[in-house]
């Protein structure tokens, strides 16, 4: 039984890759710089469209963690995003009218970049809105925590994705570009989530939050995902297979301690919810570029039209990481 299912991951990693291969054709260069990457930086990776007003903060923010060097994905951007980026020493950029949906949302292009320029380095994959926190993320670089992972012969750090909101209506006050997004989305769930085992893959299913309970209060199970593996020490072999829920080998999806102990992990601080939402809710509900139909845009869209507002009686506004692992959603585990 275990060969058997051995045999079927191989299989579908190798299917994974030949995917990327063929989807790579469909990027073109705008500005290639990979040449300037050194042995052992690390790399973030990301795809994204129409985000030109984020990606100032967005760049500023993993520069002062410590990435080195940003190969990013442009699918087809009208406002401005790509010539920005383009001009950007530490960026290189491609850029595609292809289908986001036909690219496996993004992963089949990311996928091939990692193959070709990530081979020994630690890669963060993350979308413009996600800010990446990890266990003394206040006082220490990631290289720091690659450090340690590499010295525990760790290859993969996971991640919750922390829905994060205003108090009061999403559009009452406006983002600036270059804003730290959490000067207005500074609040979240601290609970209502759910917890599984991915037999087939191995990791963890994590559902519930804001979205949860607003969009999808009569079936939770229909929420998104909120369980991430953004973190790897990547490998040409490696291949994410499901976004960044899940990758292959499957043993890098076991980022949670079986045996009842805790493993280091982060949060992703998930900024989606600022004034921009509405409109891009409604223009990707068009697009049906997402999951299943954009089911998930459906009822964002079906829900912000009446009632633009995630703030409950139970939320609780963002100070720091250590308030995340007091909290349950995030540990250091013996990480000291």
């Amino acid at each position: 039984m275990k060969l058997a299912q051995s045999y079927r991951m191989r299989l579908r990693r190798k299917r994974a890759q030949v995917r990327a291969f063929r989807k790579h054709f469909a990027l073109r260069p705008v500005a290639d710089r990979t040449r300037r990457i050194r042995p052992g930086e690390i790399l973030l990776f990301s795809t994204f469209r129409d985000e030109y007003i984020r990606l100032p903060y967005f760049l500023k923010y993993y520069r002062e963690l410590g990435v080195s060097h940003f190969l990013m994905v442009d699918n087809d951007s009208s406002d401005g995003g790509r010539g920005f980026l383009a001009e950007q020493e530490d960026v290189s950029l491609w850029t595609t009218k292809a289908s986001y949906k036909g690219a496996r949302f993004g992963v089949d292009w990311l996928n091939w970049l990692q193959r070709k320029y990530a081979h020994g380095h630690w890669t963060l994959v993350v979308d413009p809105d996600e800010l990446f926190v990890y266990p003394f993320c206040d006082t220490r670089s990631i290289r720091a925590l690659t450090d340690w992972l590499d010295v525990s012969q760790v290859r993969s750090f996971g991640a919750m994705l922390l829905d994060m909101y205003p108090k009061g209506r999403i559009d009452a006050v406006p983002y600036q570009m270059g804003q730290d997004p959490l000067e207005i989305a500074a609040w979240f769930d601290p609970g209502n989530y759910t917890i599984e085992k991915n037999h087939l893959y191995g990791n963890l299913w994590i559902q519930g939050g804001p979205r949860a309970r607003v969009f999808f209060p009569d079936n939770p199970r229909r929420a998104p995902a909120l369980n991430k593996i953004p973190l790897v020490k990547w490998n040409k072999r490696y291949t994410y297979v499901s976004s960044t829920h899940a990758l292959l080998p499957r043993g890098l999806n076991l980022t949670y301690d079986e045996w009842g102990g805790e493993k280091a992990s982060g949060v992703l601080l998930h900024a989606k919810f600022l004034d921009t939402f509405t409109r891009k809710a409604e223009e990707e509900l068009q697009r049906r570029q997402h999951y299943a139909g954009s089911v998930e845009y459906r009822a964002y869209a079906e829900n912000l039209r009446n009632e633009p507002e995630l703030w409950c009686k139970w939320s609780e506004k963002y100070i720091n990481w250590r308030q995340l692992e007091i909290l349950g959603l995030m540990s250091k585990g013996n990480w000291a």
